[in-house]
């Protein structure tokens, strides 16, 4: 009798166990969120420049991308269109797969890949491993084996863009002998950063120079001349935003799109940084916001980030050429040495040349990839430096919302007038081409349906 009864209760042992590894395995858009908030998080952590981040971001979300392409008909690979890329693995067809899984896989296998503290995303692989494994262990392999195979073919065509070779270039040479060049700024009087940045490969674009802008005004410390006005400029509107302290308008705007990850802090004779996202960071952030507020499902909210951080990623190489191109000094330096030299910005410097704006290239292309995706009009609400202390802003489109982030480079003491109205405009003919050079989507208004 006791035999019977140990048998009865192996059998229902082993049937709940058999019952309990075959559950669905449903991957849904929050779980791609979260894996790129981690990848965010991380990058803050470990300080990566804006021209970095923007790799780190790129990269992943196309190998996701790619595996979402080959199996969801609506849309299109990036082979071929893209740089370099060949098309990925075909998977296993005597095994099920599931497309999704291997995709948010290969997205955080890649990124991982490409930060410092590999630990930190790996807490959130394990975690995810361990439920999708205790929920359906064949499916789990079998997704895990191919999107770690995508993974690994993205990275080989990634480890031919020329980053580990810039890795090793020489830092940039200041030239001391013309009062017109870059040199560094206070507090912490960094090198420049990413002086070789130009020749890392484009995704979409055909060099870095091809959106090459006109010059800035000739550098002129006369005042009637068109620079010295512009610097003038600058010192004037800091003067005037500032006398109610943080009350102004101006300021709460440039303090919202600060994104300076290099921000030192000095207390006595300590001096700390202050970690903060990036531009590109805060973009990807708008893509996610678009992304909930329409309800995307997981395939579209994979094409929005990809088509977002290439354009982010190439719109780094175009400025990046120009800044080291044209050297053109801060206003920092100048307002001190001939105007004002008690004078502080609102916002601190960031250790590279002026023109043109980062920001204003970054999210003139950004928001014009957003616009084609989600359309001109679309309001929102700009949560994305809560979790910094800053108050949500709302804007009534993409293109609102990159000139507002393209004159608080102004407001803020860091940009003349030309490096932000010409690195915007710089931004969205990048972006246009960018958009109108990839092929994602066979039909758009089924997708925007979805």
């Amino acid at each position: 009798m006791k035999k019977h009864i140990a048998l009865l209760l192996f059998l229902g042992i082993l049937l709940f166990t058999c019952k309990k590894s075959v559950e669905p395995i449903t991957i849904s858009p929050e779980e791609f969120h979260a894996s790129v908030d981690k990848v965010t998080a991380v990058m803050i952590h470990d300080i990566f420049s804006p021209p970095v981040a923007s790799r780190i971001f790129a990269y992943p979300n196309i190998a996701a991308y790619e595996i979402i392409a080959l199996h969801n008909e609506d849309y299109l690979s990036l082979s071929g269109q893209v740089n370099g890329l060949t098309d990925i693995p075909e998977p296993n067809t005597e095994k099920a797969i599931d497309y999704r899984l291997s995709a948010l896989i290969a997205h955080m296998d890649l990124s991982r890949r490409l930060i410092f503290s590999e630990e930190k995303m790996n807490v959130l692989r394990d975690s995810l491993y361990t439920l999708w494994q205790n929920k359906n262990a064949t499916l789990f392999e079998a997704s895990k084996t191919y999107g770690l195979e995508v993974a690994e073919h993205v990275t080989q065509w990634m480890d031919k863009d020329n980053y580990a070779q810039t890795r090793t270039m020489p830092k940039f040479t200041l030239n001391s002998d013309d009062s017109s060049r870059w040199q560094p700024t206070p507090p912490a009087y960094m090198d420049g950063i990413e002086p070789h940045w130009s020749k890392i490969r484009p995704f979409v674009l055909d060099s870095s120079e091809q959106f090459k802008p006109i010059p800035p005004p000739p550098f002129s410390m006369e005042k009637n001349s068109d620079f010295y006005k512009e610097l003038k400029e600058v010192y004037d509107i800091s003067n005037e935003i500032t006398k109610n302290g943080d009350e102004s308008e101006e300021i709460k705007i440039a303090q919202f799109w600060d994104c300076n990850p290099y921000v030192s802090v000095t207390r006595g004779h300590l001096m700390f940084a202050t970690k903060k996202i990036t531009p590109g960071a805060h973009w990807i952030g708008i893509a996610k916001i678009a992304s909930r507020k329409t309800a995307s499902d997981f395939d579209k909210t994979v094409y929005t980030y990809t088509k977002t951080s290439i354009a982010i990623a190439d719109a780094f190489i175009s400025c990046w050429d120009e800044k080291y191109r044209s050297d053109l000094i801060r206003p920092e330096t100048l307002i001190n040495e001939y105007i004002d030299d008690d004078w502080t910005p609102v916002l601190q410097t960031p250790p590279f040349p002026e023109y043109t704006s980062g920001h204003s290239v970054v999210s003139g292309a950004a928001g014009t990839a957003l616009t084609d995706i989600f359309g001109d009009n679309f309001a929102f609400d700009d949560d994305t430096e809560v979790p910094y202390g800053l108050p949500v802003r709302s804007f009534t489109s993409f293109n609102a919302a990159a000139d507002e982030a393209a004159i608080s480079r102004m407001y803020g003491g860091i940009h003349y007038r030309a490096a932000v109205e010409v690195g915007v405009k710089q931004g969205r003919s990048l972006g246009k081409f960018v958009v109108g050079n990839l092929n994602m989507v066979n039909d758009k208004s089924t997708i925007a349906l979805k």
